[in-house]
């Protein structure tokens, strides 16, 4: 029994309540929840894991976490929070042991903050040790960790630091012990559950995010409404032994409504997993070799080219990992929103087929909510107050879609983003490194990424690395370089600090072990793809216009005549949307019989209103997709105009493809869309290809070259492609002419070729040579100036953590919108509203769809506010930088975030009867070839 009674005057939560909600019921309730999520949410390897790295027992770390989770809002004993119910607080202040310094009820001291300095010294007289400087004490740091459950760890307190006139006076104090006593001695912790040391940084953030996730839930309306005590409640000893009795009983209930719970893996054979029949040659190495070398956590690296099955091979090999590491669930991870979308229905799929237990499936990235798909009817942003509507086995529920949910889920795909933001100092980072901490990560794409995000990657897989985290490289292209950083940081977040050599073969896989650091001798398969490309490289002018008959445009029609004369199918990719544009035009009237036929001509950009822009795609999917598809009809003759957008998120086969002078790995992505499925034995006109196109896949390179004829990137381009990687590209491919390409067989010696460091070496011009030495040095400074950004802007690594408040950079949090605009991606998002010769303002050119909540106050609606945001288009920031109130959104919008940080684009028709807007000096076109700007 404790020596001072817990006074029930003192509330938690009082907003959207009939009556205010006594504290200790609060955090009784939060400490019940977080037993049962060590008991739900960890798997058996995991609840192992942490014990084993504090030295006690998994029931001795139970009882810690739930002790923990029920002190977070010790903090809310201070006057500043007490205050807030001012009716409360004069009864409180009336009783002469609650004493405080003169104006401390009126000083900015966050809850949080106070649990914080609060819990310091009583950690402290609870027996956790302590050292010099504080920052590595043991009752400091739990402390320090449970004041940072609001999504922000704050700095460390100095050594002398203890007491501040905020937290109130003795009785104050004495109730924050009382409090403390009593969520102890309930749940039956005694003198000897204590830490015996600091918790290891991968501990630390998921005792947090326990925490943090048992508050949440905890905090419903629909939680505590019914658990309010009647009129006349008292905390004694019976009273709250009734409350923590009930919590106890009913906190299951609530972790279960909520989707939170841990996926099983069933032991299947690969052919048992999936419904086509027999794997291919990657499939069943992995299939057979993996399983031989995985003894717990690892990471698989697998490499093939495009339409290898590598998915499929990622997801039977999560299975494998999964099960034998003890793993909750998977994150499949894609580097855009399209190949998330695309990936959502085919791990749900397998999901059904092969994963028992508890299967919520999430879909995570920044327009998820707009997913018809995916959004819950009635649901969407701001959804997840509530913990009904849990739907079917395999749907999210609205808690889990709530905002910083989503990788809580058991199963999950999204974009890469989501994983990277655990590793910057974000609000609540610790959710996310909690979610992936005991998954399977998949990790599409991994060559995809610059400099900034690969630092990223490499800093998430030193973390997964010390939490014991399976994971899955998949690439198409990676240089030995690179998946060696890759495969050197998970082994350094397993403990094993010296470096490895990897070298990848192609197609195939190595693998490496988390509890040896042993990396597996590479295997090599052969590919039922394999096949030779030709490759011929065009020299055009680099100053002439793209769209222009001269240069760059004569070579592009010259190269597309024989098709659109006798029969085909081409892609053109170009670097830049204008240049996409130009092109697009310059066709159209070239060919105009072309343009005039149905799907003969088509576009496809990022500056496409999203709706339109999903209207193009379809269209894109059912006229060059795999063919026996239902309702698929290849064109007898088509051109597809477009810019990167077709490298990763689109599974499209033309006869010809035309592009741009681009690095290396980009090439093959693009080359890989040439006659990329079978149709032998198909007619034209049932979707088989034209006899004079033959059966070798054909790639033309256009290289831009100056007056002198050398190869140099336009202007126009900026800064899409590094100029030393263009003409690093085009020398190989110089040296290669005439000589097809063989893939898989040539791949990575050409890959790692672009990247070799005695590249220069080799070239006999001197003249070359010192400007290939000058743009391969600016490129260099480029790249050390994005992964000095990431070094000085990234958490620490989990091995070099000491001070928690690292997590959260002291407080200096970062915007997420860091991670999504790549450093100089389109980073704004835009949505054109057409003002009508009448006054009336719409989402369309046409006038009949009115804007939502345009011009008048009350509510948008989650289904309208998605109306808005499928005619949004991403801009570059550069674009709307002059931007003034007429680019302001309408108050009715400001209550949705989505909709908040939108840029309005109010269109006006010209004379001409062209839709433009003014912003700063930048003129902003909307036309149906996308948004275009001149100056």
């Amino acid at each position: 029994m404790s020596e001072l009674a817990v006074d029930e005057r003192l509330w938690g939560k009082e907003r959207g309540l009939p009556r205010r909600y006594p504290l200790i019921c609060h955090l009784l309730d939060t400490a019940a929840v977080a037993g049962v999520l060590w008991d739900r949410v960890l798997t058996d390897a995991a609840r192992a894991r942490l014990a084993g790295a504090l030295g006690l027992s998994e029931e001795q770390v139970r009882r810690l976490v739930s002790v923990w989770a029920g002190l977070h809002d010790v903090g809310k004993i201070i006057p500043a929070f007490q205050v807030m119910a001012r009716e409360a607080y004069a009864d409180l202040v009336s009783d002469v042991g609650y004493t405080h310094a003169a104006g401390a009820e009126k000083q900015r001291f966050d809850h949080d903050k106070a649990t914080q300095w609060a819990l310091s010294s009583l950690f402290e007289g609870w027996g956790y040790p302590g050292s010099r400087p504080v920052r590595r004490s043991a009752h400091h740091q739990v402390a320090q960790l449970l004041g940072g459950h609001h999504g922000c760890v704050h700095r460390a307190l100095q050594s002398r630091e203890g007491y501040v006139p905020e937290l109130g006076g003795p009785g104050w104090e004495a109730q924050r012990v009382a409090h403390a006593e009593a969520v102890r001695r309930l749940v039956g912790a005694g003198p000897e559950d204590v830490v015996r040391g600091p918790l290891p940084a991968q501990v630390a953030v998921v005792v947090l995010g326990l925490v943090v996730v048992a508050d949440w839930l905890a905090s419903q309306e629909a939680v505590i409404t019914p658990r309010i005590p009647v009129e006349g409640w008292v905390a004694d000893d019976a009273g709250l032994a009734a409350h923590w009795s009930k919590a106890v009983a009913v906190a299951g209930g609530w972790v279960a409504e909520a989707g939170l719970g841990v996926a099983e893996w069933p032991a299947k054979a690969f052919d048992e997993q999936f419904s086509f029949a027999g794997a291919n040659a990657l499939q069943e190495s992995v299939a057979e070799g993996l399983p031989g070398l995985v003894e717990g956590p690892g990471l698989l690296l697998v490499t093939a080219p495009t339409g290898e099955g590598k998915t499929e091979a990622a997801l039977h090999a999560a299975s494998v990992m999964g099960r034998a590491s003890g793993a909750s669930g998977l994150f499949f991870a894609l580097p855009t929103m399209a190949t998330a979308d695309a990936m959502h229905g085919r791990v749900a799929e397998f999901a059904e087929l092969n994963v028992a237990g508890d299967r919520a499936l999430t879909l995570l990235h920044s327009m998820a909510w707009l997913s018809e798909a995916y959004a819950e009817r009635g649901g969407g942003e701001g959804a997840g107050d509530l913990v009904s509507d849990v739907g079917s086995a395999l749907a999210a529920g609205r808690w889990l879609r709530g905002a910083k949910r989503g990788l809580l889920a058991p199963l999950a795909t999204g974009t890469i983003d989501q994983a990277l933001a655990g590793v910057l100092p974000v609000h609540y980072n610790v959710l996310r490194l909690l979610g992936l901490s005991n998954k399977v990560l998949v990790v599409d794409e991994a060559h995809a990424y610059g400099p900034w995000m690969h630092s990223l990657l490499v800093r998430l897989l030193e973390w997964l690395g010390a939490c014991g985290a399976p994971v899955v490289l998949l690439s198409a292209t990676l240089s030995g370089r690179s998946a060696s950083s890759l495969v050197d940081a998970y082994r350094r977040g397993c403990g094993f600090g010296e470096p490895s050599e990897v070298a990848p073969v192609y197609p195939g896989w190595l693998y490496v072990s988390g509890r040896s650091g042993e990396v597996s001798a590479p295997c090599a398969v052969s590919s039922g793809r394999a096949r030779d490309i030709e490759v011929r490289a065009v020299s055009v002018s680099r100053d002439a216009p793209a769209g222009s008959e001269a240069g760059r445009g004569a070579a592009v029609v010259g190269e597309l005549r024989p098709l659109v004369e006798r029969g085909g199918c081409a892609l053109v990719c170009c670097t830049t949307v204008a240049e996409a544009q130009e092109t697009y035009r310059l066709l159209r009237r070239e060919f105009p019989q072309l343009a005039a036929a149905e799907d003969g001509l088509l576009l496809l950009h990022s500056r496409f209103p999203a709706a339109r822009r999903l209207e193009i795609t379809e269209v894109c999917e059912r006229a060059f997709g795999k063919p026996g598809v239902e309702r698929r009809r290849r064109p007898p003759v088509s051109v597809l105009v477009a810019t990167q957008v077709v490298e990763q998120s689109l599974d499209l086969d033309f006869d010809v493809v035309i592009s741009d002078l681009a690095p290396l790995a980009q090439l093959l992505q693009r080359a890989g869309r040439c006659m990329r499925h079978d149709r032998s034995g198909l007619a034209p006109e049932d979707g088989g290809r034209a006899g004079w196109v033959g059966v070798t896949p054909r790639l033309t390179v256009l290289e831009p070259v100056d007056a002198q004829g050398k190869v140099r990137a336009p202007e126009r381009w900026g800064a899409v492609y590094p100029e030393a990687l263009l003409r690093r590209t085009s020398g190989l491919l110089r040296q290669r002419e005439g000589e097809p390409i063989a893939v898989p067989g040539d791949v990575q010696g050409l890959v790692d070729a672009v990247y070799a460091e005695d590249f220069c070496d080799r070239l006999e011009d001197s003249a070359e040579r010192d400007l290939q030495e000058r743009l391969d040095a600016e490129h260099l400074g480029a790249v050390m100036a994005e992964e000095a950004l990431a070094a000085s802007t990234m958490v620490n690594p989990p091995m070099k953590m000491v001070d928690l408040a690292e997590l959260s950079r002291e407080g200096a949090l970062l915007d997420e919108a860091l991670l999504t605009t790549r450093l100089g991606a389109d980073s704004e998002r835009a949505v054109c509203v057409f003002v009508q010769d009448g006054g009336a303002v719409t989402l369309d050119p046409e006038g009949a769809w009115p804007v939502p909540g345009w011009g008048r106050g009350g509510r948008v609606s989650v289904a309208q506010a998605r109306e808005v945001m499928r005619q949004t288009v991403p801009v570059p920031g550069g674009w709307v930088r002059g931007r003034g109130v007429a680019q302001e959104v309408p108050v009715s919008w400001g209550r949705l975030a989505a909709l908040r940080e939108l840029c309005v684009l109010p269109m006006r028709r010209s004379g001409g009867g062209a839709w433009a807007c003014m912003v700063g000096e930048r003129s902003i076109s909307f036309t149906s070839e996308g948004l275009q700007v001149s100056r």
